[in-house]
């Protein structure tokens, strides 16, 4: 019996208040189970895959990006992305669903997804309901004539009593419409010692306690990561479903370890490139700076900052922070660089930082150096009280849809883990 095998739907702890794992934890686990490879597919978010890839990389394998999008109505999809393309695709339908909805949800039509041939490299399971109706079966050979020989139907062991007879309905529900039937297990826990975890997380996300929850927790503690040869057993009726995993894996060769920042191409007065006004601006901040004369360190300095920036292309970055420093100067705006751009004769002289590099030995490379292959770090603090102006303007100079702020992830401590559990407990 092959016992390879691809984990493709994972619920991670980032599908906050239904999974009870880490994404290390389940990629760690994956390993020590000799899974071909494993994908994360949290609600509607990509939040827990860059955990997940950092832990795969250490454990040696295959990560796959991916996220799982609670269509409105009630059909389910776990989308793949094949490439980087494709990967920007579904970035691009989770930011859409997320805008139009409250704090915390995310609103998305079947429509949002299949639009303009967005699905083109993706793999997507469709994810069947409790009931096979008609209604269901209709968007599923819609989705599979949109996404056409890359739509999938999920199959799972859920040990409801049923199980046989319903993946035989499925089965041939996803031969006839064009949707074959792939092994999934609905995974919520990377060991089944994480039931009771899995419980409370029900209760509280519900607001009722254990006693009042019935149906709304799982059925049973089945819902972890299973060996491949336990997945082997209970698909033996359909070896393919299981072949069909490692089909997915294969194609889907994207890792976020593609991506790469791309900086904005601001207007540019005047025809020159980034990196002439960037040198422009810096030698007329260095006069302002230094009316009596550039010292000859500083100039020497400059120069070297300049040559070093324009080989690693971050002009157009240098300019987009000195566009922000220069707004909230022109309002009056209180402002100061800090961090390791405090090392940059550059920044003292577009006004960004406010220490002299005439006074003190810098080290640029801790600021920016081409052996780290990344990008600058120039934090910037802006007055509380009129740091939303700041933040409108990026938005009326960029755009909203080509603006995000950094999401920051609030996770239960000790006291609110302890009163949560006991309102779900009953206490």
């Amino acid at each position: 019996m092959d016992s390879r095998y691809a984990e493709l739907m994972v619920a991670s702890n980032y599908s906050f208040l239904r999974g009870a794992s880490h994404p290390e934890e389940m990629v760690a686990t994956a390993a020590m189970l000799g899974y071909r490879a494993l994908a994360i597919t949290d609600r509607d978010s990509v939040s827990g895959i860059v955990r997940g890839h950092t832990a795969a990389k250490a454990a040696g394998v295959q990560f796959i990006p991916a996220a799982r999008l609670d269509i409105m109505g009630g059909l389910s999809l776990l989308v793949y992305p094949e490439n980087l393309t494709a990967y920007g695709h579904l970035c691009q339908v989770l930011s859409l669903g997320k805008r139009r909805a409250p704090k915390g949800a995310c609103h998305l039509w079947l429509d949002d997804v299949l639009a303009a041939g967005v699905a083109d490299n993706w793999r997507v399971i469709v994810v069947p309901p409790a009931s096979l109706g008609g209604v269901f079966q209709k968007s599923l050979t819609r989705v599979s004539r949109v996404v056409s020989g890359r739509v999938y139907l999920a199959g799972q062991f859920l040990y409801r009593g049923d199980d046989n007879r319903r993946l035989s309905a499925l089965d041939e529900l996803g031969r006839a419409a064009g949707a074959p039937m792939v092994a999934v297990n609905d995974v919520h826990a990377h060991s089944p010692a994480r039931r009771p975890l899995q419980d409370v997380q029900a209760c509280i996300r519900e607001g009722c306690t254990i006693h009042e929850a019935g149906y709304r927790l799982h059925a049973n503690g089945e819902r972890h990561l299973k060996s491949p040869e336990e997945m082997a057993r209970l698909f033996h009726d359909y070896p393919d479903a299981i072949n069909r995993t490692l089909e997915i894996a294969a194609a889907c060769t994207f890792s976020l370890d593609e991506l790469r920042y791309v900086y904005p191409a601001d207007p540019v007065p005047g025809g020159r490139t980034p990196q002439q006004e960037l040198v422009r601006l810096t030698e007329q901040g260095a006069k302002n700076r230094y009316p009596d004369g550039v010292p000859d360190k500083v100039r020497k300095q400059v120069s070297h900052e300049l040559s070093l920036i324009n080989d690693l292309g971050f002009a157009p970055y240098f300019l987009s922070v000195h566009d922000l420093v220069d707004f909230a100067n022109k309002r009056g705006i209180l402002c100061q660089g800090r961090g390791s751009a405090a090392n940059s004769a550059v920044c003292y002289c577009l006004g960004i930082t406010a220490v002299d590099p005439a006074h003190i030995d810098l080290l640029f490379e801790r600021f920016v150096s081409a052996e780290r292959d990344e990008p600058p770090d120039i934090d910037v603090d802006f007055e509380s009280g009129r740091r939303e102006e700041v933040i409108q303007h990026v938005y009326e100079k960029y755009g909203r849809e080509r603006s995000g702020m950094t999401a920051t992830i609030i996770t239960y401590r000790t006291k609110s883990a302890l009163r949560e559990t006991g309102k779900a407990l009953g206490l």
